[in-house]
Parts: C-alpha cells; structure tokens; sequence
C-alpha cells in the first residue's frame, strides 16, 4: 500500500494554481482543471518515484504525498515545479514598473511558470520528444512512464511518473522510440546517476556554463540544454535566446515593427530583473490572449 502524507508549502504574492496547471509545458497539456494539480515524477535522489496531489489554500499550496522520499525534499520540489519557491510580490513589483509587463500581470495575477520535475526529466523528455510533434512527444512519454515507470492514483485519476534512471538503464526497446533513442537514453540515465544533472551541481555553475555542460548528453543542443538547466532548475532570471516565441511576443506586445534581435531583447529585458524568466514565459503564455500593442 502507497504511503500517503500530507504538508503545505506558504506563498508570498498572488498565485493562481489553474494559470499554473493549464499552462501547457513540456509533456504537460492539461484541457481542464478540477481544483487539483496532478503530478508524478522521479524525486530529486532520482531513485524513486511519487504521486502529489496539488491543491491551493489559504495563503499556501497542499500536498498529498503518495510515495516514499524525504517530505521536505519532495515539498521544495513540488515548489520548484510550480514556481512556489518565489516572491510574488517582488514579482508584482517588477511587472507594476513596465507598461507591457503591467498588462500581461492586470490579465493573470496569479500566473507564475510551469517548470520541469528535474534536469534529469527536462532531459529524457528532450530525447524523446526532438523531431516529432508535441503531442506525438507527450504519448510516448506517457506509455513509457506507465510500462517502465510508476502509476499513482491521485485525486481519482491516474498519473504516471517517468523511469528512475536505473529503470531505464533497463529498456532495450520500445513501441514507437527510434532505436537510435535509446543508446541516448541510457546515456542520459547514466550521467544521471554520475551526478551530472544534479540540479545542486547545475544551480552551482553560470547559467552559461551550465548550459555548455549538458550540451555534452547525447542528443541535447542549445535549445535543450536552455530547457534543462533554465526550466527544470526553477532559475527566474535567464534570458534564453535560443527560441524565437519570445522575440514575437516581444515585438507583438511592445509594439515594435521588426523582430528584436540578441541586444535589443536583452536591453528590453533590463528592466524585468530578477524575473527576466518568468517574465519571458508570461510574455509568451499570458500575452498570446492579449491584443498587440495599441
């Protein structure tokens, strides 16, 4: 029988546990939302796996823990994930003094990033996911979590958490990964188990730096390695440049009439210190329902 525990995790600021859950991010794509966030990942000692039920209360987020690992391990975690572990009200600082950024908080309060489980996780689901179509990337990801990995039942419907490393070590073979995947996997896992995603390690390195290092995992480049080490370490204040969503949210909403390139989106984004993530990630989540500058 499952071991289950509860505990609490305080916020500071404005938060919206649906902003958070909807928001559609790597293998997540929720369509609805009933009160509870369902999550399902390998815990930070990579060598098991737990179920937390997710729901937002009085000035704090409740945990229902499924699984066995260090409560508060698991709890810091879960704010990593849901972008718990900051101040909001610093955040609604930074947004009060930009016009656009003003706008895009006026629209969602609450809204704060969906982050990644771990480095380790940001990593399998970049191999698994690169040169197939999103949602193609989330079904293998499932199914191979259900048959390699770990189900839990939570708030009456089931999640299932990825293979720890040393489960994946164990797959040959699987129905619809390429067999050139799994080579990568395994190298994944085992650099994993090296201590080279450690996300202590990575949070102790520049983001720069960082980023160079898991560029050395087979099958991770520079738009993943951002992925690993800017959205699945919780870091607020990285500037990616990798992708080009943001530069068309950017001009979009700032009311430009040509795409930014590298130092006109960097001196625009001077003023989103310390959160020049999160505000990237609203820009793009919370800006796309927004009509362009008027």
């Amino acid at each position: 029988m499952t071991t289950t525990r509860t505990t609490s995790i305080a916020l500071r600021g404005a938060y919206d546990l649906r902003e958070v859950a909807l928001m559609g991010f790597g293998h997540r794509d929720e369509k609805d939302f009933d009160g509870v966030m369902r999550l399902a990942f390998c815990t930070d000692e990579l060598d098991g796996q737990v179920g937390v039920e997710v729901r937002h209360g009085d000035g704090e987020l409740e945990l229902v823990v499924h699984g066995e690992g260090d409560l508060d391990a698991i709890a810091r975690q879960v704010a990593r994930v849901v972008s718990a572990d900051h101040d909001g009200v610093a955040w609604a600082a930074v947004c009060a003094a930009d016009p656009v950024l003003s706008r895009v908080y006026a629209a969602a309060p609450g809204f704060r990033p969906s982050n990644f489980y771990s480095p380790y996780e940001a990593a399998v689901w970049a191999v698994v996911s690169a040169r197939r179509a999103r949602a193609q990337g989330i079904g293998l990801r499932r199914r191979l979590s259900e048959v390699h990995g770990a189900v839990f039942e939570l708030a009456g419907a089931p999640e299932a958490a990825l293979p720890t490393p040393m489960q994946l070590l164990e797959l040959e073979s699987f129905p619809g990964l390429p067999a050139d995947r799994v080579p990568r996997l395994h190298g994944i896992a085992r650099a994993a188990l090296d201590g080279a995603l450690d996300i202590g390690r990575l949070t102790a390195m520049s983001p720069a730096d960082a980023m160079a290092d898991v560029q050395r995992l087979p099958g991770i480049g520079p738009f993943y390695s951002a992925l690993i080490v800017i959205r699945a370490c919780g870091l607020t204040d990285v500037l990616s440049t990798q992708e080009d969503h943001t530069r068309t949210a950017v001009q979009e909403l700032y009311g430009l009439d040509h795409r930014p390139d590298d130092d006109e989106l960097e001196r625009i984004a001077e003023a989103w210190r310390p959160f020049r993530t999160w505000a990237t990630v609203a820009l793009r989540a919370v800006g796309s329902r927004m009509p362009a500058h008027a």
